[in-house]
């Protein structure tokens, strides 16, 4: 029993450290900030940019957004 809490707290230890390191790295180098920039929005972009828009100061005041007239 003993060998093995040692064991399993080798093993959390080991993970939490590697975590800890990783996060570091993605903090350290901005690392969320570059994937947004360079793959996430270009994607949405080019999804948005090719969407129909209706010109929303052609609709009626009282209409709804999305309703014909």
């Amino acid at each position: 029993m003993k060998n093995f809490l040692a064991s399993l707290l080798k093993r959390l230890l080991l993970i939490s450290g590697l975590t800890y390191v990783g996060l570091f790295l993605v903090f350290f180098f901005d690392l969320d900030g570059k994937f947004i920039y360079y793959v996430w929005e270009p994607l949405i972009q080019k999804r948005y940019d090719g969407m129909k828009h209706g010109d929303v100061t052609q609709m009626p005041y009282g209409a709804k957004a999305g309703e014909k007239e």
